[in-house]
């Protein structure tokens, strides 16, 4: 089991101190497109999210901090960050109402079989298996390029564990938007494309897109959120999320 003295590890905290996240020193390191899609969904008390992809429990413990009356269930195939996140609920006091497993989500365990959820969250692989050098520190690599999953086993897992009238958020590259767009369908109605642009110069590099099981609405393209500002600070927008904890209305 981590600790907070162990080596191979470092104490990082999320929304100025309210979520503190023990993580690996080397590979894959936790940055802001967690805390946005934690932002982003829209929970009520009482409810249950997935968080498909969890990591180390960025996204859920943000949640958490945020919402906490609801149930969160982190699904990761890394074990070593399982047992951080769970550490990490330790940690941050919400063990009882924060869970993850450790399962693959093309052969999913059984404590997920015929569970439907009332939001579904995820950050998956950006890029396609084959189309990058892999990192040489394997939980990198595994959170950056796809592997035993594809971006369509990615949506279609996503929405079989969402109850109707539930909703689907992915964090994403904007480089893959349409192919997640075409791969959503019709699966998920009132969609809503929301970019998050690094700054009012630069095109945006990730995209929110959210949407609802058996909604018949069609796409609507937002403006989304302006990041930074020309120098460098967060946009006060921005703050609200990253620092204050405060949900993101799409």
């Amino acid at each position: 089991m981590y600790s907070e003295k162990s080596s191979a590890i470092t104490v990082d905290t999320l929304l100025a101190g309210r979520v503190k996240l023990l993580q690996p020193k080397k590979g894959y390191r936790v940055a802001i497109d967690p805390v946005f899609l934690a932002a982003s969904i829209p929970v009520e008390s009482g409810e249950t999210i997935l968080d498909v992809g969890a990591g180390v429990g960025a996204a859920s413990l943000c949640l958490a901090q945020r919402k906490k009356d609801c149930k969160i269930t982190g699904l990761e195939r890394q074990s070593d960050l399982v047992l951080l996140s769970m550490e990490n609920a330790k940690v941050n006091s919400c063990s009882t109402r924060v869970r993850f497993i450790c399962g693959d989500l093309t052969d999913p365990d059984e404590d997920l079989e015929g569970s439907e959820y009332d939001h579904v969250m995820t950050n998956p692989p950006f890029l396609e298996k084959g189309s990058a050098t892999l990192s040489p520190y394997v939980g990198k690599a595994l959170s950056n390029v796809e592997s035993t999953a594809t971006l369509e086993n990615w949506v279609r897992f996503c929405l079989s564990m969402v109850r109707i009238g539930g909703t689907v958020t992915f964090i994403y590259t904007m480089d893959r938007l349409d192919e997640l767009l075409g791969h959503l369908g019709d699966g998920l109605g009132d969609k809503i494309v929301f970019p998050l642009q690094p700054d009012s110069e630069k095109n945006a590099k990730r995209v929110l897109v959210h949407g609802k099981k058996g909604g018949s609405g069609r796409t609507c393209f937002a403006q989304g959120l302006i990041l930074h500002e020309a120098d460098g600070r967060y946009t006060p927008e921005a703050d609200s999320v990253l620092r204050e904890g405060m949900p993101l209305l799409l």
